[in-house]
């Protein structure tokens, strides 16, 4: 009977409890959804999510087993507040705005800021427009491009790490070869180290087209003088020079008189004019030309020449060889400091090669 008594006595406990938490329930739930919305409104540091969970625990454990409603929204509350979180976060990470965007190919987006810069100081308006147009239209082109390139090959024809690397180590090679090149090469050549050149290396050194050594003047046909021209040009006097060159200089309309200089005969053509269909022929059965006009009447003076697969002469091949001997030079000086690297590294043990 006292048992009995006792357990009335308990269950009129328990429903009063219970009929007391019932009256807060509508005022938990929404005191939960002030919370989420408080969540989902946004918040900048960890306290205030350490603030949300204090207040979530602020009631009594034994209100929680008293109540099953509340026990069993709590844990929704949490799952909210956790998703509602992560939904925070991520919008925090995104990157760029959306706003920024100024052009998509597939999934990859370009940005305002990729533009910054590609514009000159001092631009108009009508070609930074232009040029920043041009940069839009040739990125998209690219991504366009790269995207097909990357769907129609499989991954092992898409793995260029072993490519780029050695890529990589041969461009850092090459900045140190410069640089080495800039600080210790000596690129003065003297003549007697191109002749000796030469002279070792004849057969390197045919003529691929012909050469001549010549003189010109081109004068007006009403000019002064012109019986006196005629013989001037002709002469080889050093007289008749100097009057040669004072008479370019006061009525030719056009002229050369570097007539020590070998020029390659096709250059000789189109600054005289001269018309011929056999170049060999013609050298070698002219060596004094006039070539007249309504206007004009051209002098042309023929010193010396050579035909095509013959030697080419020492002054012909001059910038030729110089250039030769300093990338000889080049090679040289690259090939000692590898030899000095490895002999130093093998000195040091920075290498050793494992036996099998």
């Amino acid at each position: 009977m006292d048992n009995i008594l006792f357990y009335q006595g308990k269950k009129n406990k328990v429903n009063t409890a219970i009929q007391q938490e019932r009256q807060f329930i509508p005022f938990r739930v929404k005191y939960y959804f002030q919370l989420i919305k408080k969540i989902r409104t946004g918040f900048s540091t960890g306290i205030n999510l350490l603030n949300v969970c204090r207040d979530c625990f602020s009631f009594s454990k034994k209100r929680l087993i008293e109540n099953t409603f509340a026990f069993c929204l709590l844990p929704l509350a949490f799952c909210l507040l956790f998703l509602t979180s992560c939904q925070y976060f991520k919008k925090e990470d995104k990157g760029p705005d959306v706003a920024d965007r100024v052009a998509r190919v597939y999934d990859t987006y370009l940005y305002k800021a990729d533009l910054t810069g590609i514009v000159p100081k001092g631009t108009s308006n009508s070609d930074s427009v232009m040029i920043v147009k041009n940069y839009i239209d040739n990125w998209i082109k690219q991504n366009v491009i790269l995207h097909k390139a990357e769907s129609n090959l499989n991954n092992d024809e898409k793995d260029v790490e072993d490519q780029l690397q050695q890529y990589r180590n041969s461009l850092i090679t090459f900045i140190y070869q410069r640089e080495l090149i800039k600080e210790k090469l000596d690129t003065v050549v003297n003549d007697a180290e191109m002749e000796e050149y030469y002279n070792q290396n004849q057969s390197n050194f045919q003529l691929r087209d012909n050469i001549v050594k010549f003189l010109f003047v081109k004068v007006n046909a009403n000019a002064p003088k012109i019986k006196k021209l005629r013989d001037w040009y002709r002469s080889s006097s050093a007289a008749d020079r100097r009057l040669l060159e004072d008479y370019c200089h006061q009525f030719a309309v056009d002229f050369f008189l570097n007539d020590d200089e070998w020029i390659p005969f096709d250059q000789c053509v189109n600054k005289t004019g001269i018309k011929t269909y056999n170049q060999e022929e013609y050298l070698q059965n002219n060596r004094t030309i006039e070539i007249a006009d309504s206007a004009n009447i051209t002098f042309v003076c023929i010193k010396d020449f050579k035909i095509k697969e013959s030697l080419s002469p020492l002054s012909f091949e001059t910038d030729n060889i110089r250039n030769l001997i300093i990338n000889k030079r080049k090679l040289e000086l690259i090939h000692e400091m590898e030899k000095a690297a490895y002999q130093q590294a093998l000195v040091n043990k920075d290498f050793e090669i494992y036996k099998k």
